[in-house]
């Protein structure tokens, strides 16, 4: 074997270990002649999920649902385990502590294919670290619910808990006086993770250097308050958060005096044509933000698929973005009682954006308010934990071309037989369908969405919970789970490749 056979197969295991890991696949049969085949596509052996804290009010409660899909090729044995991440001391720019148990386990599923449940209470729940091996790696999500009754922030804050990495764009963030936005910084590591957080605005970069070098450290969580980086009160902010030195999880935390909170999950990477999928069909009020990390402005064509098919939002059929500045519109009630995702893509040269849009339901005194990002397709399969016969809404988007789609309710947490519907999605719509529910269902399931065939799908899942009519609700997106790897063949002379 070459040296460059070698090189390139390093570089294959080096990215296994950032999704996940696979075992190289057997040598083939000496009567093999073949000198190129296809990658395999193996089950992660490992992956990480990393959850935030969950809140910082003595009244909230929080509920954890952790699943894993059952897949094919992963053998009998593994592990799934959350566990609450390191005390640590008051942190650069307003961090504060984490929690005050380490490593105390808060959620341990039995076996795939059934959602198990934990929860936890107050404004010293943790951050927690968990990692799955073996039969619970592949697809494991985590899904972090909570209630806050009253004060600051209240209504219900959901979030998939997410893969550690290096870099995360966050638009629609806040420093104004009305909002206070922590990011939550959280380490898997055995050792300390350096990283530095950039605030864009409506005219560009805000000067700060608080937040350079940030050192998060091994097996903890820092959330840092956004306005301690700046003096610089933005209502529509973008944030740029990227490692110096090994990985983290992300996510910001977004609070509202009058309109509720939720988490505000990173938006895809960087790409020409965008799509945020699952806009409810009450939104009173819609906010789109959007920021263009290159050198070169970005003309977008803004479109809404609805139930019917592509249309364009009067008075708001394009977007003009400023290279390094964060831009946004107001789209009022654009949903109108329909289904809608946001179609964002180029009026002429293709330039990366990132986007995100804040959406509103309730009036008066009586809103609330969540964030859909950016998201990358579905992929192969793509799972959300924490639903409930009630108060859960399936929204599917096809962009392009119509696409046939699986969905699958799986067993209840506490018991019931998994379903399983497909669903037709015209070109160029959104449809909320109407998931299945497991028979028989004895607590929360999962939804795990499989396309079929057609074009991509784009898809996302809203939870809602009335409470003293204020409607509670929050959205999470559903991207590919990256349950499996691509691992070439042992045998195989990865030259060809590099040709």
């Amino acid at each position: 074997m070459n040296r460059t056979t070698l090189s390139l197969i390093a570089g294959a295991t080096a990215l296994a270990a950032v999704t996940g890991f696979a075992a190289l696949s057997a040598p083939a049969a000496s009567g093999d002649t073949s000198t190129a085949r296809t990658a395999a596509q193996l089950p992660v052996e490992r992956t990480s999920l990393l959850c935030p804290q969950p809140s910082t009010s003595d009244i909230a409660e929080t509920a954890y649902t952790s699943f894993t899909p059952v897949s094919k090729g992963t053998g009998d044995s593994g592990k799934a385990e959350l566990q609450s991440a390191t005390e640590e001391s008051a942190g650069a720019a307003g961090g504060k502590k984490s929690g005050k148990s380490a490593g105390k386990p808060v959620v341990t599923p039995k076996q795939p294919g059934k959602p198990a449940t934990g929860d936890s209470s107050g404004a010293e729940a943790p951050a927690l670290v968990g990692t799955a091996e073996g039969r619970f790696a592949p697809g494991w999500t985590v899904q972090e619910t909570t209630e806050v009754a009253a004060g600051t922030g209240r209504g219900l804050l959901g979030t998939n808990c997410t893969a550690p990495d290096t870099e995360f764009w966050f638009p629609g963030a806040s420093t104004a006086a009305d909002r206070t936005d922590y990011m939550h910084l959280t380490n898997p590591d055995d050792s300390a993770a350096v990283v530095d957080i950039e605030l864009y605005g409506k005219d560009g970069a805000l000067k700060s250097t608080v937040g350079d070098g940030i050192t998060v450290q091994p097996h903890a969580s820092e959330p840092i308050l956004l306005n301690t980086l700046t003096d610089d009160a933005q209502t529509n902010l973008t944030v740029h958060v990227t490692v110096r030195s090994g990985r983290v999880g992300a996510s910001v935390q977004a609070l509202d005096d009058k309109l509720g909170g939720d988490w505000l999950a990173a938006s895809t990477d960087p790409a020409g044509s965008l799509v945020l999928p699952g806009i409810p069909k009450d939104a009173t009020s819609v906010r789109l933000v959007a920021f263009v990390p290159g050198d070169a402005d970005a003309d977008l064509k803004v479109r809404l698929a609805t139930p019917s098919g592509l249309i364009t939002p009067a008075g708001n059929e394009t977007l003009h973005v400023k290279a390094g500045m964060t831009a946004a519109i107001d789209l009022g009630d654009v949903t109108r009682g329909e289904a809608g995702s946001l179609v964002l893509t180029p009026t002429g040269t293709s330039v990366p954006v990132v986007a995100a849009v804040r959406v509103v339901r309730g009036k008066g005194a009586k809103q609330e308010t969540a964030f859909i990002p950016a998201t990358s397709q579905v992929g192969t399969r793509a799972t959300v934990a924490d639903n409930s016969s009630k108060g859960s809404t399936l929204a599917l988007a096809a962009p392009g071309r119509a696409a046939q789609v699986k969905v699958t309710a799986s067993a209840g947490s506490e018991g019931g037989t998994a379903v399983t519907k497909t669903f037709t999605i015209k070109a160029g719509t959104t449809q909320n369908v109407e998931a299945p529910v497991p028979a028989g269902l004895k607590g929360t399931y999962a939804l795990t969405v499989e396309p079929v065939s057609g074009g991509p799908v784009y898809a996302s899942r809203m939870l809602a919970a009335t409470e003293e009519g204020v409607p509670g609700f929050t959205v999470q997106t559903l991207p590919d789970d990256r349950g499996t790897v691509a691992v070439p063949a042992a045998d195989q002379d990865l030259s060809v490749l590099l040709k």
